[in-house]
């Protein structure tokens, strides 16, 4: 091991065990001042739990953290950003009825004025491309623009350590590279960056170390830019990769879903309108839909699904049925089923138990509910079965959804609906915080469902993923979504450009200058 004067962070045989689970098992790795380490893993390898102990949200059962060659004991997260600790949260610490401004105002531990802290968060988005409206309320942002939130809050610490949890996965290529570089200068200058992410190739571009993590132990360490994605995929689930398999000689029978000159008023002061959207999706095809989150994929979304209805009956068709005024569930008995991007309190009710998550969105499709009254055998028989099929990581049908890991619990969710054989399926972030060998499943049961007749509308903000599974692509902007091409006819740079139109209200003397430097990373 290096020497001690040269590591920022070391950890000795850190342990942590919850009911039924020992998260972390004897973990020792070390980082070194100023470089880029990976923690690689499954969803449950136990790398969420060892960040944590980190950042003093957890304590462990036992172990030593050794600080710039001091031991040191981590209260708090308080206490962490005292040491010089930052974090980016894979999951949202947010106030949703509160602004911008006021939710990263509350994670400051010295009071500061407003006039002050937004002159610098202001600052920071600018240095960073990082596009939002201090003045905004939570709720009506969506998930890109939540992790903005995020990276701007850790970054005002100025960290020494900077832990970053996914903090890629809603983000253009253009916004991806400029964060590298971000990254970097900040590595340059001494800052050592714990990164975590299961995009693969991000790890190989950026880190410099990866130490792999199974079932709660180290199980190796690599240099990810002498290693393949798939090869660190089959370090991190220790067996081989399964390749997706996609039919090259696609056939698509008649059109599924219709969509036509949709249009919606925005919902709120910051939602996002639709304008005149059209397109069709075919059984067996997958359409992919890109952009920049906060472009109007929620609205799309909700109105796809039936969460928000319409004046105009005519603007969606199921299976040449009208449905713009129908509503979720009566769209589900036509055959439609959907995943939002949310997972916790939209795609799943996080104290429900998996069992009565099921029940909440497989009522009808799955024959559950007989003169108003809930056949609890056929609900655990299926959630049982969703368990089994996407190799869910729980212990049981009864555990709540707040107790999955959110890998786990995006593979029950996707199961959930893949499970109940729709005929149209709109899906968002399908892979979102699941690691390689997960991903991969579910790619393959969207392309398998695909196969099987099911048209399918596939929102999502991973490029790699929507040129791998999708047949046709459309980009959304600002409520507006471009003309479908054909996978194959759209260039990474044509469909990044499309994703990068600037939107949100931002300072003018700053927008030119973040839409050269955009326009200038996608040349």
């Amino acid at each position: 091991m290096q020497k001690s004067q040269n590591i920022m962070l070391e950890l000795k045989n850190i342990s942590k065990s919850f009911p039924a689970v020992l998260a972390n098992d004897n973990i020792s790795f070390a980082v070194k001042s100023g470089e880029i380490h990976a923690l690689l893993g499954e969803n449950g390898a136990g790398k969420s739990t060892l960040v944590k102990i980190i950042y003093g949200i957890m304590q462990p059962d036992k172990g030593e953290i050794f600080w710039q060659g001091k031991k040191v004991h981590i209260a708090n997260p308080r206490a962490a950003r005292a040491l010089g600790i930052g974090m980016v949260f894979q999951h949202f610490s947010l106030f949703e009825a509160m602004s911008v401004l006021e939710n990263i105002a509350l994670g400051m531990d010295k009071k500061i004025s407003n006039r002050i802290l937004e002159k610098k968060v202001q600052q920071i988005m600018q240095k960073y491309g990082l596009l939002l409206n201090p003045k905004r309320i939570v709720s009506t942002l969506g998930v890109g623009e939540r992790q903005r939130i995020e990276i701007v809050r850790a970054l005002l610490v100025n960290p020494k350590l900077l832990i970053m949890d996914e903090p890629t996965s809603v983000l253009t290529p253009q916004e991806v590279e400029q964060l590298f570089l971000v990254l970097r200068q900040l590595a340059n200058e001494g800052c050592s960056i714990i990164y975590i992410s299961h995009k693969l190739q991000e790890i190989k571009a950026l880190c410099d170390r990866a130490t792999i993590l199974r079932g709660g132990k180290v199980v190796g360490e690599c240099n990810p830019k002498k290693e393949t994605s798939k090869s660190m995929a089959q370090m991190m689930i220790g067996t081989s990769l399964k390749t997706i398999k996609k039919s090259k000689k696609k056939k698509f029978a008649d059109i599924g879903l219709k969509v036509n000159n949709l249009s919606l008023k925005k919902q709120g002061d910051f939602g996002v309108s639709l304008k005149n959207i059209s397109f069709t999706v075919r059984h067996g095809e997958i359409l992919g839909i890109a952009g920049v989150a906060g472009n109007g994929q929620n609205e799309l979304q909700n109105v796809l699904s039936g969460e928000i209805v319409l004046k105009d009956n005519e603007a969606i068709i199921l299976n040449g049925v009208a449905v713009g005024k129908k509503n979720a569930t009566e769209r589900r008995k036509l055959g439609l089923c959907a995943v939002p991007e949310e997972r916790y309190g939209h795609a799943a009710i996080p104290d429900f138990s998996l069992n009565d998550n099921s029940i909440l969105t497989a009522r009808e499709r799955k024959n559950m509910v007989r003169a108003g009254m809930i056949n609890i055998k056929k609900a655990q028989d299926f959630t049982k079965k969703i368990i089994a099929n996407f190799n869910v990581m729980t212990t049981g049908h009864a555990a709540s959804a707040n107790s999955l890991s959110g890998g786990n619990l995006q593979k029950f969710i996707m199961g959930r609906e893949i499970l109940q054989a729709p005929d149209i399926l709109v899906v968002s972030q399908p892979t979102w915080g699941v690691d390689a060998g997960a991903g991969s499943a579910i790619r393959q049961a969207i392309i398998d469902l695909a196969l099987k007749g099911a048209a399918i509308v596939l929102i999502s903000q991973d490029l790699d993923e929507l040129l791998e599974l999708c047949d046709s692509l459309a980009v959304i902007n600002e409520g507006k979504l471009s003309k479908p091409k054909k996978v194959g006819d759209m260039s990474i740079e044509e469909i990044g450009l499309l994703m990068g139109g600037i939107h949100g209200a931002v300072p003018k003397e700053s927008s030119s200058k973040i839409k050269v430097e955009t326009d200038a990373a996608s040349a």
